[in-house]
């Protein structure tokens, strides 16, 4: 026996904003690194979209060939991080509203 009185009220034309483009939060990398790490990531969130392990692991496979190894990349919805890194290495974003993707180099 549901009471509807409880429930919240929406205020009509109240809407819940996303984004569809990648938001960047924190990132020291250099200008092409940056480019190809934003790219990289909106790529594979797409083509990963219901699978976010996929996704981590298709941004640190192509960053190791592109730049080098000891990538590190998470991709997923409400976490928090605390890691060491190299500087200039670190890119934080969100895409697609709320997944966040932390991409990082720690050799």
């Amino acid at each position: 026996m549901g009471d509807a009185q409880n429930e919240p009220k929406k205020e009509e034309g109240e809407k819940k904003v996303l984004h569809t483009y990648a938001l960047v939060r924190f990132c020291d990398m250099v200008e092409e690194m940056r480019t190809e790490a934003m790219d990289l990531s909106a790529n594979a969130c797409e083509k990963h979209s219901t699978n976010n392990e996929s996704a981590a692991r298709m941004i640190k496979e192509n960053m190791d060939k592109k730049f080098g190894p000891s990538w590190h990349a998470i991709v997923g919805e409400g976490y928090g991080f605390e890691i060491s890194y190299e500087v200039k290495h670190l890119m934080y974003m969100y895409f697609g509203g709320n997944l966040a993707i932390c991409v990082w180099k720690c050799s």
